[in-house]
């Protein structure tokens, strides 16, 4: 009896005992860090960090100052130190406000349609039914194309004599006679619009569908037996799921629009009248008039336009996400 008791005593102190020293230790060991390891990765690393130096960094830090000097073409011996002359020759000029009012107008036109939009099909998307593949590659086609040569494709579409939306609105009987849609002030902006809706709904689709992909099955299962019909569920189950996605997507978007002049170029060039001039095509065509100095002080008011809205942006979604946690 004492023996038998013994050796139930001994069991557990053996399972848990530590193993034999000979027993070969199977789990992966991290490799020691060496100078000579350091080295290597730095060797592989160097040729795209003196890639951005080069060709990122360096072409900023040499445009931004030249924000502060006299720096025009017409006149390159005088390149001398003005501060922020250029600035204040910028927020003097009334067409500066102007095209302000241009690009909030651009930005909040195109970013509520692409949003609604892209949420709508990808919410069809991620329904299973036949062909799905291909009509998701149909979709995602636009945005492998440059976005020049979707502003030249719609000035064809839009064009005044034989552009085909004056055709469908003559033969759908809304039209009486074509209409200039480029060459009147009050249309050009609509029809860059438009252009431009149809070319970024396609980021939202990606961006929203991977989102969408990542909710479980279980929980549209669970809303349905709860009886929760389709509004419910989008904004209970749908919407808070991918949040984050939505905010983030909504952002870049943001400042892609308003730093997406090619479109507008393909389009109009900023006419009629300088009517579709944003921020960014009103900053090239400083620069194609030569005054660097005017043009770069305006990118860098554009900087920090952004800037500031990005964190005031992220500091309001930040507020929201933790009011509901």
């Amino acid at each position: 009896m004492t023996r038998s008791t013994s050796e139930r005593v001994e069991r557990p102190s053996r399972l848990g005992s530590a193993p034999p020293a000979n027993m070969a230790d199977t789990r992966p060991r991290k490799p020691a860090f060496t100078t000579r390891r350091g080295l290597g990765i730095a060797a592989f690393m160097a040729p795209a960090v003196l890639f951005v130096v080069v060709f990122i960094y360096y072409p900023m830090i040499s445009g931004s100052q030249m924000a502060f000097r006299n720096w025009n073409l017409t006149d390159l011996t005088d390149t001398s130190w003005v501060g922020f002359k250029n600035f204040q020759a910028m927020f003097a000029d009334p067409v500066f406000y102007t095209v302000l009012g241009h690009t909030a107008v651009w930005v909040a036109g195109s970013i509520v349609p692409q949003f609604v939009i892209g949420f709508a099909i990808a919410l069809w998307l991620r329904r299973h039914f036949r062909f799905r593949g291909l009509y998701q590659a149909l979709i995602f086609f636009p945005w492998a194309i440059s976005g020049f040569l979707i502003g030249i494709l719609f000035r064809w579409m839009f064009n005044s004599e034989f552009g085909v939306i004056n055709d469908l609105l003559s033969k759908a009987g809304l039209i009486d006679q074509p209409i200039p849609w480029l060459a009147d002030p009050k249309t050009a902006m609509i029809a860059i619009t438009v252009a431009n809706v149809w070319y970024g709904v396609t980021f939202f689709t990606i961006m929203i569908l991977a989102a969408l992909q990542s909710i479980p099955d279980e929980l549209y299962e669970a809303a349905s037996l709860d009886g929760a019909g389709k509004a419910r569920t989008l904004f209970q189950i749908t919407v808070p799921s991918i949040r984050a996605t939505l905010s983030l997507t909504v952002l870049l978007r943001v400042i892609w629009i308003f730093n997406f002049p090619d479109i507008i170029f393909g389009m109009t060039g900023g006419g009629p009248s300088n009517e579709t001039h944003i921020v960014t095509t009103w900053m090239i065509s400083i620069t194609q008039q030569g005054d660097y100095g005017k043009a770069s002080a305006t990118g860098l008011i554009v900087v920090t336009m952004l800037l500031v809205f990005s964190v005031f942006y992220l500091m309001a979604t930040r507020e929201k996400k933790g009011a509901k946690s």
